[in-house]
């Protein structure tokens, strides 16, 4: 059986999901922080360098930068910038000189001493406004030591002119920056990994989605290389691995094995009289009796273009001929309605052969199911046969030696009229019987009744077998059958009176019959018996072109041919006999007992 394949693409999908939103979010963490901070920072320094701003337009002259303020400027500068401080929420601030000089600081005892020129002093110097975070206990370059764990420097250079003057270097605590940048990588992380929780839940569920409908239409692709598209059985290839793979199951350890080859009755002839639509419904007809007919251990497939194979094991082979048996039953009830005409019967002819009984590997198997497939319908059809076991001959076939050969030949050409010839045989004996003829009269319209038909050898099959209405040509070939058989038993001993019978079993009472167009008593009595039991036979028989009568409308319709087609006396004791006496003959194809005479006397 076909299996669905792993879920490779969900999971390179899922897989590449997840990196995108990796690199996503990292990528998306630094780009917002790196602009947070910017735009953080610019802010600050923008409210610091208005801030200095005012001090240095308020507070600060061009002779403190030029000349050596007094001690009394010192302190008035320290508490300019200490009050600066407390109220900016400054750790510190410093001016220097551009050669690094200290001349004002919150911090009196810093005011005349050097600080490092540091790169950032550097780019001051140029005009440009140089802030940076600072380790956390870094003291300024001053020496000053500030109490927080990391601050953010400022270098913010006072101009003149175009020219630098000095530069005021401010610290603050970078804590709130800091944990504001940090607050918002998180929230960022946060957003982002739930969008893609969103994401990749809705994208699980879309691919899994995807993912079981491709697995699903995989199977369906894969179980389509195995299924016949009009029955949805197995088809061909498909039955011959599963028999191949239970043969092999079974190999070491020997258990039965069976299979039955269903082959459908002049299935050609219906698709080339009715199209192949008709050849579609018996197919699936067939196919659905089939199915019915066994659980769900059984295998069942198309095996050829009118041909099923059932394939059981165990505890199932036994029961496989009574199944096919069942299965013709159910054909028997059933109707093929393809137009306005006749109902058109469904036959099949069934071989049954068995592992390791008939052979030992597929190939024999089923070589052993097809020849015994060929001898049913070679006998008539609607048959079933065993490989390997011969079929019981009747009495009639096993002393009737060279008429009985020509029987047997007529219902192995004509597989729709299985038996036709002793039932006719048997019609007409009895109305014989009850006409009180003697009893070699009797025995020769039996013989008549059995080889009246003997002349359908020469019948081409498409013909004979055609399960439609027959052209004009084709009557005309038919009615030729009677002068064949007139020809093929003339030779036979004693056999004068008898050739009357079979060439002229078509004549009508009116005179409009074959081949001779004879009239009323012209027609002999050999002829004219066995011509109302062909009549009742033909009617109560399963024929291609349309299902058998039931007995009583049968005999409706012969007492309707009274007079024309048939003689009117015989269908008078024929009819009543039939309805009334204790062993009125059954038609060909029902048990004893299913039918009971509808007014039948004491």
């Amino acid at each position: 059986m076909p299996r669905a394949p792993r879920p490779v693409v969900l999971l390179i999908v899922f897989g590449l999901f997840l990196v995108v939103v990796g690199v996503t979010t990292t990528a998306q963490t630094i780009l917002v922080s790196s602009h947070f901070s910017n735009a953080a920072l610019n802010e600050i320094v923008g409210g610091d360098a208005g801030t200095v701003r005012s001090f240095v337009n308020l507070n600060l002259s061009a002779a403190d930068l030029t000349e050596r303020p007094s001690s009394d400027r010192r302190k008035a500068l320290v508490t300019a910038l200490a009050s600066l401080v407390r109220n900016g929420n400054l750790s510190h601030i410093e001016v220097r000189l551009p050669d690094g000089r200290v001349v004002a600081s919150d911090d009196g005892a810093l005011v005349g001493t050097q600080a490092p020129i540091t790169s950032d002093f550097s780019t001051a110097l140029t005009g440009t406004i140089a802030p940076a975070i600072l380790e956390a206990g870094m003291p300024s370059e001053a020496g000053t030591a500030l109490p927080v764990a990391s601050v953010l420097r400022e270098y913010l250079p006072v101009t003149t002119d175009g020219t630098v003057r000095a530069i005021v270097g401010v610290w603050r605590d970078a804590e709130p920056v800091l944990r504001a940048m940090d607050d918002l990588r998180r929230q960022v992380i946060i957003v982002t990994l739930s969008g893609a929780l969103v994401a990749g839940v809705f994208l699980f569920l879309v691919f899994r989605g995807a993912q079981t409908r491709i697995s699903r239409q995989t199977v369906e692709l894969v179980e389509a290389t195995r299924r016949d598209p009009l029955t949805s059985l197995l088809n061909h290839g498909a039955l011959l691995t599963t028999v191949a793979d239970r043969i092999e199951a079974v190999r070491n350890d020997p258990s039965p094995i069976g299979i039955a080859l269903v082959d459908i009755d002049g299935f050609r002839l219906l698709n080339d009289t009715y199209g192949h639509q008709a050849g579609d419904t018996a197919l699936c007809e067939v196919a659905r009796h089939l199915v019915g007919r066994f659980d769900d251990t059984a295998v069942i497939g198309r095996y050829g273009p009118d041909e099923f194979l059932v394939v059981v094991d165990g505890g199932g082979v036994p029961g496989l001929e009574p199944a096919m048996e069942a299965l013709q039953h159910a054909l028997a009830q059933a109707t093929l309605d393809v137009d306005s005409s006749e109902r058109l019967p469904i036959t099949v002819s069934a071989a049954i052969s068995v592992y390791p009984t008939d052979g030992e590997s597929v190939t024999d198997l089923v070589a052993a199911a097809a020849h015994t497939l060929a001898e049913a319908k070679a006998s008539g059809g609607d048959a079933i046969r065993v490989a390997g076991r011969l079929p019981v001959l009747s009495a009639d076939a096993r002393t009737f030696d060279v008429f009985q050969g020509l029987i047997f030949a007529v219902d192995t050409k004509d597989r729709y009229t299985k038996r036709h010839s002793e039932d006719v045989a048997r019609y007409a004996t009895f109305l014989a019987r009850h006409l009180e003829l003697d009893d070699e009269t009797i025995r020769t319209i039996r013989v008549a009744g059995l080889l009246h038909d003997v002349g359908k050898i020469g019948i081409p099959d498409d013909i004979l077998r055609k399960p439609g209405k027959l052209t004009s040509d084709e009557y005309d070939v038919v009615k030729q059958h009677v002068a064949l058989g007139d020809l093929i038993v003339r030779d036979l001993p004693n056999i004068e009176v008898i050739r009357t019978g079979v060439r002229h079993h078509h004549e009508r009472w009116d005179g409009n019959g074959y081949l001779d167009a004879l009239r009323g008593d012209d027609i002999p009595p050999v002829a004219r018996i066995p011509a109302v039991g062909d009549a009742c036979c033909a009617m109560t028989t399963t024929r291609p072109y349309r299902k058998a009568l039931d007995i009583d409308e049968a005999l409706r319709r012969i007492e309707d041919a009274a007079g024309t087609q048939l003689d009117e006396a015989l269908v008078a004791a024929f009819v009543g006999n039939m309805r009334t006496a204790p062993d009125a003959p059954l038609p060909g194809t029902v048990e004893p007992g299913l039918w009971v005479p509808s007014g039948r006397v004491a």
